[in-house]
């Protein structure tokens, strides 16, 4: 098996386009950096009243509350806010602050769906191209089960998409420390969990966002493989899943207004920080629903591809 990996990460890093995707990732995040670097600085806010603001601030929410008792979505709302002014009050822990690094890594955060459009390439093709230039021929007259094939594939998209990521985030700390650099103390990241704030440290915070905000990606790029399998076509598996990655979430948010079974549709759980900020899409929506939703999709994925490359004939 680690011979099939190490022979599938050689495909693809002997690809000239890997290397253009590497170039232009880089090439992004220095823009961004720069860019925020003269639009921003190192601008600090420092009121001395903040803790009246927040105070006032309070008192505004907890009379909106008490003229909106109906809208129980909106008093949660209010409650998290009111919560975590509290709790900055008592610590003494300002809302504003310097821009820092870990606040460019966590705005290089959006950049996560760029990442994934390259992630979703290298998944559309790594197996219809096989069938493209007649290679796969050569792979399945080894003595090495179809299952294994397919296997080593998708553990090479998932370690480039794992290499990808890390990169984003690694040089997005890098370069952030270069243009902003560390706090003199870091700002702990409030957690709000039922009715309780805590304290979570924003380096460990900013790596489960991330790990978190990949999961939609994931998601997408696994049904790519799936369509590259099934389909044998890398053109329609890149552009269904580039278009449901920018389409999909907006689509089950307007369905999800007017139907409750939107709750099942994948993209209404893939965005598993909606349940530790803000709000399920969905009333009755939970973490462990949607944990098991996005299960029942992977498997349904995986299963097709699986199913569909080990029953196809290869035509000589």
């Amino acid at each position: 098996m680690i011979g099939l990996i190490e022979n599938e990460m050689i495909k693809i890093f002997r690809r000239p386009g890997t290397y253009v995707m590497l170039g232009l990732l880089i090439i992004v995040i220095a823009i961004a950096g720069v860019t925020m670097k003269y639009n921003i600085g190192n601008m600090e806010d420092n009121d001395p009243q903040w803790k009246q603001n927040l105070q006032m601030e309070n008192d505004a929410l907890k009379r909106q509350m008490e003229s909106e008792k109906g809208q129980s979505g909106m008093n949660e709302y209010y409650k998290e806010s009111i919560a975590r002014n509290e709790y900055r009050i008592e610590h003494d822990l300002p809302p504003l602050e310097a821009y820092t690094i870990w606040s460019f890594v966590s705005d290089i955060s959006q950049m996560i769906d760029f990442v994934g459009i390259f992630i979703i390439t290298i998944a559309a093709g790594i197996v219809a191209s096989e069938f493209n230039w007649g290679t796969i021929k050569l792979l399945l007259i080894r003595p090495i089960s179809r299952a294994k094939i397919l296997t080593s594939k998708y553990i090479t998209v998932f370690l480039f998409g794992l290499l990808m990521l890390t990169i984003t985030f690694l040089l997005s700390g890098i370069l952030g420390a270069i243009l902003f650099g560390f706090p003199d103390k870091p700002t702990p990241y409030l957690l709000y969990q039922e009715g309780v704030v805590s304290e979570l440290p924003i380096g460990l915070y900013l790596i489960v966002y991330y790990c978190l905000k990949s999961i939609n990606m994931v998601m997408l790029v696994t049904m790519a493989f799936m369509m590259s399998a099934v389909f044998r076509n890398s053109s329609l598996a890149i552009g269904l899943s580039i278009f449901l990655m920018f389409m999909g979430g907006n689509v089950t948010q307007l369905l999800a207004v007017k139907y409750e079974w939107a709750k099942y549709i994948l993209f209404a759980n893939t965005n598993l920080m909606q349940y530790f900020e803000g709000r399920p899409m969905i009333e009755g929506m939970s973490l462990s629903f949607s944990v098991v939703m996005l299960l029942l999709y992977f498997c349904l994925f995986i299963g097709l591809a699986y199913y569909v490359f080990k029953k196809r004939d290869i035509t000589a």
